[in-house]
């Protein structure tokens, strides 16, 4: 009993400390967030002695925040929800198909998840630009490209979920004459509802806070998203840190929202796919 105790023990101080260090960026922003640019720099840790609530109408002044939640939005929505039914439906390909094709495409989709967008970025920039296939630079462009690097992790918790539901399923519904596609569309796909709760939220939160691939792709001031317009506040020579921890917390405030409404179904989904 008494080691049992102390294991518990060592095991709360570690996640104690581990909660904290977690906790220190999302304090400092806070913090920060209501503090001159002078205080900011003297003492970011200390609490501010004049709150400076002015920070966060300036900062959506000045980098267009409205327009760019919009932009987030529109990016984020379009591309998870496209995210969703392509990888849904291709996990359930692979997963029913016990082909050597389906078997190969697989471990190409996982070998994939380990290759970081930086090793890709120069080819990438070759490929969409004007010597390549000249795509727009527009969100709609955007959301195709998070299509294209998102799809292989989905795919991989969709095929680990489906994997777990039985095939008697398909074979009562193809008996009853019903065509592979209508034995997803109204058998297989209402099942999902858990990983498919945990690949939008996953992916929602990848794609909400990239900034990378959106300052490659949009080039028009007008439809940069979040992520992009919170550089406003860091110029070449100066920066103005109360107004960009303001601006940070207000792009933050949406997707985290998102996630404490949705942050229950992650480990259910992801609990789900996992034993095969």
């Amino acid at each position: 009993m008494k080691r049992a105790k102390r294991i518990n023990l060592f095991f709360f101080l570690v996640a104690s400390v581990l909660a904290v260090v977690y906790a220190l960026p999302f304090v400092m922003v806070l913090l920060n967030s209501v503090k001159d640019k002078r205080a900011v720099r003297n003492d970011p840790l200390g609490l501010p002695t004049e709150w400076q609530w002015s920070n966060f109408t300036e900062a959506i002044r000045k980098m267009d925040y409205w327009q760019a939640l919009g932009n987030s939005l529109l990016v984020t929505i379009i591309a998870v929800v496209a995210i969703v039914a392509t990888s849904s439906m291709l996990a359930y390909y692979l997963a029913r198909s016990r082909t050597k094709f389906s078997a190969v495409t697989f471990l190409v989709l996982v070998a994939s998840m380990v290759v970081p967008f930086q090793a890709l970025m120069i080819p990438f920039v070759g490929l969409f630009g004007e010597r390549g296939l000249n795509l727009p630079s527009n969100q709609f462009s955007l959301a195709f490209f998070y299509v294209g690097f998102g799809v292989a992790l989905s795919t991989f918790l969709y095929h680990g979920f489906i994997s777990n539901i039985p095939y008697s399923l398909d074979e009562a519904a193809a008996i009853d004459g019903a065509s592979p596609f209508r034995t997803f569309r109204t058998i297989i796909l209402p099942m999902l509802g858990p990983v498919t709760a945990t690949v939008s939220i996953i992916n929602s939160l990848w794609i909400w806070n990239d900034f990378l691939l959106p300052s490659v792709v949009l080039i028009d001031t007008d439809q940069k998203t979040l992520p992009l317009k919170t550089f406003v506040f860091y110029g070449k020579y100066t920066s103005d840190y109360g107004l960009a921890m303001a601006g940070l917390l207000l792009s933050m405030i949406p997707i985290v929202v998102f996630y404490f409404l949705m942050q229950r179904r992650i480990i259910a989904g992801i609990s789900a796919g996992a034993v095969k």
